[in-house]
């Protein structure tokens, strides 16, 4: 990242995520980004009605000051697991697991729980934990199954669910 924006929080491979207030922030679409601001909403808005495992969507918005597209979502605070119970960090992932599965069945994936050893930043970076549970952020990867079909929409579950089981490892052994 060759640029540092008002209120940065952090960034990705293609996109810089600003905070707006204590309740929003916004992933910054400016430009060619590689990815596209409306079907990540789409996802994202998919994700929400099934259930709250997914940073919920708020808005599509633009900045006219700075010339850029903005995805807008809830503001989450994460915080270190290290700190939490061994006992209550099972029950945490319990009830992570449960809503992954859920999205699984109502056809959505979310294919960034672990970010590839190519990339910088940590292994986990899109894996929040809050003060209401395990939350998920990032879904512009993320795939609708009636969209994918049926083969490839299996074979990201299947990835999927070795990357839980290394992340479950992650979480409950450090």
């Amino acid at each position: 990242m060759s640029k540092a924006y008002p209120n940065q929080l952090s960034y990705g491979a293609n996109n810089t995520v600003i905070a707006l207030s204590r309740t929003e922030v916004a992933k910054i679409f400016r430009g060619d980004t590689r990815s596209d601001i409306g079907s990540e909403a789409e996802k994202m808005k998919v994700a929400n009605q099934i259930n709250d495992l997914v940073v919920k969507f708020i808005r599509l918005d633009y900045d006219e000051q700075n010339d850029w597209d903005m995805l807008v979502m809830e503001r989450l605070y994460p915080q270190d697991f290290r700190s939490i119970e061994q006992a209550k960090r099972e029950l945490l992932l319990d009830v992570f697991e449960d809503e992954l599965t859920a999205l699984h069945r109502a056809g959505f994936v979310h294919r960034d729980l672990c970010r590839p050893s190519n990339q910088g930043g940590e292994r986990y970076d899109n894996i929040f934990l809050t003060d209401t549970g395990i939350r998920l952020i990032d879904v512009g990867i993320s795939a609708l199954q009636h969209q994918v079909g049926e083969k490839l929409f299996a074979k990201y579950i299947e990835v999927e669910l070795r990357e839980l089981s290394e992340f479950r490892a992650y979480f409950l052994n450090r």
